[in-house]
């Protein structure tokens, strides 16, 4: 019998035969593509607030404290959209909220460069770029991984989730010589115009989903129809979220991450480089060592993936809250004016675990509530996660004017790190389904 093959109701026009694959490199690899240069690019901004905090203390006399508060409500705002764009991207398709995101990047930064008050910081920085990046958070690497790929779904979200770093290795340490140089608005800009470069590319290459091209998902054994627009995104984010709040697994992946969010973009994006240069570290030298975390992070998070493809992601995320703080209880016995060999190994070691929680923790919330729901569910915890990330912006800001130091800063964080690996191993896997009862 000859086998025929099979229209693709979902892309008019389109063929393919189910049984065969299309040679060449899949279509889903170029999406990744796409979507790694869009989150390096759009999340740059992420740092950048640790290298604006003495400009903008010269220029305007604010306290380290306001300009934390402007941090941490971009990181507020950054979390609380993550589980409405997951809920978006299904309604309107990736494409037009990633779009929508680069122009709010775009617009945020360059209005912070007309600024005179603080509240205008928070606003544009705080309120319309941290909308912006945050519906290009981990939620939309979730379901990127989910809909383009069924094979390599731990390695993609490692690509992806350390993507935000790579904007650092790649932005930060010529945005500080920027400012350095010249001023901080010249480094701003070159923010704004690095969100909107992107917008072409996205409208040219990112596609919602395979069955836009009439192909199956990277690795999978049959087609996948496009689902129809799911309506109501702001009820069904609530929805999930009460659905997922029942339940024991959210609340300890909640405070995990929160910790989580608290021991890394709260403290080190805002105050790891005014630190340095608090013990005479060099401004450009400072965010260079940032920038080289970055590095490792990326490297990191795609090793994370692909070992939760092979291990139990609750044991990886033990195992890296307990060893992040070490280091961050060690960090202000090895920061000194000149780079040495102890603050390289903590470069190289806490960069190697800051974003591999990750992978892990998108898997836990993939095991715990299912393809569809998770990228959801995975949206209200990196909420989680940013707020946690604001709190510390805005208290180490504080602990700092206070003290007159970090230090009980960096204490303080290796201690709930150690919380968080206890609380961990407190998420259990879902029970298996018992047989059918006979009728």
């Amino acid at each position: 019998m000859v086998k025929t093959s099979k229209a693709v109701p979902d892309a008019p026009g389109r063929h393919e035969d189910t049984a065969t694959r299309r040679p060449g490199v899949h279509q889903a690899w170029w999406v990744l593509a796409v979507a790694l240069l869009v989150i390096t690019a759009s999340n740059a901004s992420l740092a950048m607030p640790g290298v604006l905090t003495e400009p903008l203390h010269e220029e305007f006399d604010w306290s380290r404290g306001t300009i934390g508060f402007a941090a941490s409500v971009n990181l507020l705002f950054f979390g609380l959209t993550a589980p409405f764009s997951a809920a978006l991207m299904d309604r309107f398709g990736i494409r037009r909220v990633v779009v929508g995101a680069l122009g709010l990047i775009g617009a945020g930064a360059a209005l912070t460069t007309v600024m005179t008050q603080p509240w205008q910081l928070a606003l544009y920085w705080g309120l319309l770029i941290g909308l912006g990046s945050g519906s290009m958070a981990t939620t939309f690497a979730a379901t990127v991984a989910n809909r383009w790929f069924v094979r390599r779904r731990g390695l993609v979200t490692g690509l992806l989730g350390g993507a935000a770093h790579l904007g650092q290795l790649i932005f930060l340490p010529g945005l500080a010589w920027i400012v350095e140089h010249f001023a901080w608005r010249p480094g701003v800009v070159t923010l704004a115009l690095a969100a909107l470069v992107m917008v072409p590319l996205v409208c040219l290459m990112l596609r919602d989903h395979p069955a836009d091209l009439g192909l199956k998902p990277y690795g999978a054994a049959e087609f996948t129809p496009k689902p129809a627009p799911v309506p109501g995104a702001a009820r069904r984010a609530v929805r999930v979220l009460i659905d997922a709040a029942r339940t024991r697994p959210f609340w300890l992946l909640v405070g995990t991450f929160m910790i989580c969010g608290a021991t890394t973009n709260g403290i080190q994006f805002v105050h790891f480089t005014p630190a340095a240069h608090d013990h005479g570290m060099p401004l450009t030298v400072a965010s260079s060592l940032l920038a080289a975390i970055g590095i490792f992070s990326f490297a990191g998070t795609i090793a994370s993936g692909w070992l939760t493809d092979r291990l139990d992601p609750r044991w990886l995320l033990a195992g890296y809250y307990s060893l992040r703080g070490l280091t961050l209880v060690l960090l202000p016995l090895v920061m000194t004016p000149d780079v040495g060999l102890p603050i390289l190994a903590f470069v190289v070691v806490y960069g190697l675990i800051d974003v591999a929680t990750v992978p892990p923790t998108i898997a836990l919330c993939r095991e715990r509530y299912g393809l569809k729901d998770s990228p959801i569910v995975f949206g209200w915890v990196t909420a989680s996660h940013q707020l946690g990330a604001g709190l510390m912006a805005v208290g180490g800001g504080m602990a700092r004017d206070t003290f007159g130091s970090y230090t009980p800063v960096w204490m303080a964080a290796g201690g709930i790190c150690a919380t968080a690996a206890l609380m961990v191993t407190l998420v259990r896997h879902p029970a298996p389904a018992g047989p059918p009862r006979s009728p």
